[in-house]
């Protein structure tokens, strides 16, 4: 994507149509607001390669697994992302000539994302095959303001001579998934009907029941003039179109604004669904596109006054991260228990749009401190609610007394993910959940919450680990034994560091809370634990003894914790080493090669050195993350961001740089060669933890904020703000030091580069 996507600070523009990126456009250009989000596909009919991607937040299809080889304890299904009727046709017809950018001559094109904004544009002139050119402007953008309504302006001038137009906004609801696994169709259309301006199709997913209604209503100016055009109105099984035709003269401009709405039975009545629709595009309409524009402008500059961080001295850095900004702000707004952050977000299909522990280890630290904490406290709430289903995933493990086991990938709480060695062996994502819970409460001082939620949580997860867990006489110490770790190049492994370390925290945090609730709120703590049936004698001496024996792998000679029982059987070689030809592995090697490697997909024990930084000392960060980092091939976008940060700490800053620039751009620039999928919308909270944390060095311990900041080579300033326990703290770096203001909340005591002070 290099050779298309231009630098800027604020703009993701495209300056050249190519055909053949166009889906990885598509990805790059995708936009959203929360309830819902669509790939940046023409508005008007294309024929050649494209994914199109339209989705709505919660809604999803059970998809039923495929497998080769079922195995005992395999979900039924895995839920998959639903591509949703689209709302963004807007076909045209040039004297009998349909506008097609694959088929017609493209003279000038031109496709931006204001990120400042959260609009959408495009220009282009093209001729026809017959020599007919046309200039086209497109805009469009789905309001965060009215986060049911979209809006879409589209103007057509014809420079060389008058021709009659045929211009057809609709709705069409005849769409599939890419990635079905049986090429169903997920999508039944109840209604369609388009007999006035205003017109509504219903469509109700064939599983589940989950209805959704679509409005449009339509509004054709001629150089500004309204037109009373009466449009010719179509409806089939599946679409809605309005068609107008229209002469248009030489230079003469024709715009139409076309307004949806977009409801759906998560958040309303079935019966009432079409007309709340109905009425919901009409107010839009009477309101006006200018107006809707401008109310949607100004939630993004409470957004950005709020989450931006300005960066000095270097374009490519800024634009990066402030695209990771506008994904994640545009794909979750927090209000909402029953959302999450799928890792595509609204970009694609691939991994089903789903939870997966990214969401607590990358987007919670992200959320805590640009946001409200209401946000966070939305996202525990919503593994909360899940709990049962945590249970009931362990109990087809055969895991029972309450044990928890949170699903690698779901929607509902039940696991959904079919390939054995991540669904039943990378059971760290227990561990993600737990530090969240703590991550959160450190962090916010908020401790309401472990007593009326997060203890039950803990509980649960608690009890998994002490079952999964088992004795080794010929170790004496307790032992996990085939899992997968946070690196996916190794599977079925024994002992991988990182997953005993994270389950010895979960074990020591659940007592060290049950210890402090018994002393601050006795009452609640006897609640919770009449309601979980637990067995305080017995539950915490087994988990003590485990706390005292867990096996920890590790390398005396090269002083580095081992990521697995075996590691150094491997022959030993560097990601520097492998060709460029034969990157990422993942798409060039086989599967056996990849295994028998010594490379790895991302951090692992590095993660652990990273989330329990300030359990290990400098050198024994600095001799693990000297022996993993050469052998990690990054080819995990969850994997850059860990190592800046890590770099950082040790002060080695121009590859900290490195990692970050890559991390903040390895959408934009694709890396990992696989952008037309859709765009990794979890890590790129990573890019904001590699600024904040990293960079900036900012640290919760005991309650109390540590900044401890550098610049990075290149950057002449660089500044951020945090949002801290009800206090917004603005953080400036530059060549001359530290600035510090508090713009909100009551006097702040903190560390800056150890020096104890208060901020007023």
């Amino acid at each position: 994507m290099k050779s298309i996507i231009e630098k800027d600070n604020w703009k993701i523009i495209q300056y050249r149509f190519d055909p053949e990126k166009q889906e990885a456009a598509e990805s790059i250009f995708s936009i959203g607001n929360g309830k819902m989000g669509q790939r940046a596909n023409f508005e008007e009919y294309y024929s050649g390669d494209s994914l199109q991607g339209s989705y709505i937040a919660g809604i999803y299809y059970p998809d039923k697994t495929r497998v080769g080889w079922w195995k005992n304890g395999y979900p039924e299904y895995f839920a998959k992302v639903l591509n949703s009727p689209s709302f963004i046709p807007v076909h045209v017809t040039v004297e009998n000539e349909v506008l097609d950018l694959a088929t017609w001559q493209v003279v000038e094109f031109e496709r931006a994302l204001d990120m400042q904004k959260g609009v959408l544009s495009r220009s282009f002139t093209a001729v026809s095959p017959l020599g007919k050119k046309v200039q086209v402007r497109a805009e469009r953008f789905l309001s965060m303001d009215e986060p049911e309504v979209a809006a879409i302006k589209y103007s057509i001038l014809l420079p060389d001579g008058g021709a009659s137009i045929l211009i057809k906004p609709g709705i069409d609801g005849d769409v599939k998934n890419r990635d079905s696994n049986y090429d169903e169709i997920f999508w039944n259309i109840l209604e369609t009907e388009n007999k006035t301006l205003t017109n509504h199709l219903v469509a109700q997913t064939k599983k589940l029941d989950f209805r959704v209604a679509y409005s449009m209503h339509n509004k054709l100016f001629l150089n500004q003039v309204e037109l009373t055009a009466t449009p010719n109105h179509i409806a089939t099984d599946k679409k809605i179109e309005s068609a107008y035709e229209v002469y248009l003269d030489k230079g003469l401009e024709l715009i139409l604004e076309k307004y949806v709405s977009v409801l759906s039975s998560l958040n309303h009545p079935v019966e009432k669904l079409p007309r709340l629709a109905v009425e919901k595009v009409k107010n839009a309409a009477r309101t006006g596109y200018v107006q809707l524009k401008e109310n949607h402008k100004a939630w993004w500059a409470k957004k950005w006054h709020d989450s931006d961080i300005a960066i000095k001295g270097d374009v490519a850095a800024q634009q990066g991260i402030r695209f990771n900004i506008f994904q994640l702000n545009q794909t979750y707004t927090g209000d909402d228990p029953r959302l999450n952050v799928g890792p595509k977000g609204f970009t694609g299909e691939k991994y089903g749009g789903s939870t997966y522990w990214d969401t607590e280890a990358y987007c919670v630290p992200f959320f805590l401190g640009t946001a409200s904490s209401t946000v966070t406290r939305n996202l525990l709430l919503y593994r909360y609610k899940h709990l049962g289903k945590a249970i009931e995933n362990a109990g087809k493990l055969g895991f029972n007394n309450g044990a928890a086991l949170y699903p690698m990938v779901t929607m509902n709480g039940e696991e959904c993910h079919n390939e054995w060695e991540i669904t039943f062996e990378e059971i760290h994502r227990n561990g993600a959940i737990a530090y969240a819970i703590y991550n959160y409460t450190t962090y916010t001082g908020d401790k309401s919450y472990l007593e009326d939620y997060g203890l039950e949580v803990l509980i649960g997860i608690a009890r998994f680990w002490s079952l999964r867990i088992n004795w080794s006489e010929e170790k004496q110490k307790y032992v996990i034994l085939g899992v997968t770790g946070p690196n996916e190049y190794e599977n079925n492994v024994n002992n991988n560091w990182y997953t005993n370390y994270i389950a010895t925290w979960c074990l020591r945090y659940t007592m060290d809370v049950i210890s402090e609730l018994k002393e601050s709120r006795p009452q609640k703590l006897l609640a919770v634990l009449g309601k979980t049936s637990f067995d305080e004698e017995k539950e915490i001496r087994k988990w003590k003894d485990i706390t005292d024996k867990m096996y920890l792998p590790y390398d005396e000679e090269r002083g580095i914790f081992l990521q697995q029982d075996g590691f150094l059987d491997k022959e030993d070689s560097l990601a520097e080493d492998i060709p460029a030809s034969e990157r990422p592995i993942n798409q060039n090697w086989s599967w056996d090669r990849i295994l028998r490697s010594c490379f790895i997909k991302q951090a692992d024990v590095l993660q652990g050195m990273f989330i329990f930084e300030h359990e290990f000392d400098y050198n024994t960060i600095k001799a693990n993350y000297e022996f993993y980092e050469p052998r990690c091939v990054h080819e995990s976008s969850l994997s850059p961001c860990v190592h800046s940060i890590l770099a950082t700490s040790l002060g080695k800053i121009d590859r900290a740089y490195e990692l970050y620039l890559r991390t903040s751009r390895l959408d934009l620039d694709d890396y990992n060669k696989e952008i037309a999928e859709g765009l990794h919308i979890t890590s790129m909270a990573g890019t904001w933890m590699s600024v904040v944390i990293g960079f900036g060095g900012v640290k919760v311990r005991n309650g109390k904020l540590y900044i401890n900041p550098v610049l990075p080579n290149g950057w002449t300033q660089f500044s951020f703000k945090i949002n801290f326990r009800e206090r917004i703290l603005s953080v400036t770096i530059n060549e001359s030091g530290v600035e510090l203001s508090l713009e909100q909340g009551s006097d702040l005591e903190l560390f800056l580069n150890g020096n104890l002070m208060v901020i007023n």
